[in-house]
């Protein structure tokens, strides 16, 4: 559950940044009467990722368990790519983030009608669908059977949702000066949490796959602590629950796990170190303040 908070917080918060920047960028510029093709926007961004989760969820299940194997490992390992250019992207947009959308706002605004809502959609709209896709690959590890039971659904779709809500609380209150968030400092600890989030739900995706007969390997364990580690317990709900981890671990799943989260981990903490070495170096073009928030207002 707590992993699942997380990625809706982090998801979220990315896209509340990102309406609560067009809003206030709109009031700024004494713009207001454009304020509803925004929200259309964001609506039709809200709803075509609520159906792709729902496809997600229930597409599936008129097929033979093989073949639900094959599309569930197939798009755990496409969630983890999706989510890995997400961390990274973030971590290097963060202080540029709100002069693009200023920007992108200046053209929509003399464009066509409708191009102010194709911005807002198509912005919150990559946010929706990278977070319905993450969630449900991670969702779908954490109901893997172990050992005779079975994680409810509702309990990592509730962990999203109050994930989503802290991120348009946070979102409100930013875009009304009331709090002051180091997003360079978030997107850090969150992006390296979720790297070892994804090498789990990587993990699980070669695992289906294993069960579909598309990889081999499925018996040839790596480790198997079933004995020593209780996946009921509440250390193995938690172990589970965060990083997908399974008591019996193929070798090919100890394999992916390790070759995506050491590397990615490595490049992912030498680029933050070199961008706030550059951004500490004297003449650095980026301003304390920008590290903080975006200019909202």
């Amino acid at each position: 559950m707590l992993a699942n908070y997380l990625i809706g917080l982090r998801e979220g918060l990315e896209a509340a940044l990102v309406v609560s920047i067009l809003v206030a960028y709109l009031v700024k510029s004494e713009r207001r009467h454009l304020l509803p093709r925004i929200w259309l926007g964001v609506g039709l961004a809200v709803a075509v990722s609520l159906a792709f989760g729902a496809a997600l969820t229930f597409g599936p299940r008129g097929l033979t368990f093989k073949a639900q194997e094959a599309i569930g490992g197939s798009l755990s390992i496409v969630a983890v790519a999706f989510v890995t250019w997400m961390i990274f992207w973030m971590a290097r947009a963060a202080r540029s983030l709100g002069g693009e959308l200023r920007g992108r706002i200046d053209v929509a605004a003399e464009g066509s009608r409708w191009s102010l809502g194709v911005v807002a959609a198509l912005a919150v709209g990559r946010e929706g669908l990278e977070t319905a896709l993450f969630l449900w690959a991670a969702t779908k590890a954490g109901t893997r059977e172990t050992v005779g039971s079975v994680t409810p659904t509702w309990e990592p779709l509730l962990g999203a949702a109050l994930g989503i809500a802290t991120a348009v609380l946070l979102g409100y209150l930013i875009y009304r000066g009331a709090v002051r968030i180091n997003l360079t400092r978030f997107f850090t600890w969150t992006g390296a949490f979720l790297i070892l989030v994804a090498a789990g739900v990587l993990a699980y995706g070669i695992h289906d796959l294993q069960e579909a007969r598309f990889l081999p390997g499925l018996g040839n364990l790596a480790f198997d602590v079933s004995d020593t580690v209780d996946i009921n317990s509440w250390y193995g709900s938690l172990l589970k629950g965060i990083f997908n981890f399974s008591p019996a671990t193929t070798k090919l799943e100890a394999a992916a796990w390790l070759l995506y989260a050491i590397p990615v981990m490595v490049l992912f903490l030498v680029g933050v170190r070199r961008r706030t070495t550059t951004a500490g170096a004297p003449g650095s073009a980026a301003p304390t303040g920008s590290r903080r928030t975006p200019a909202t207002h």
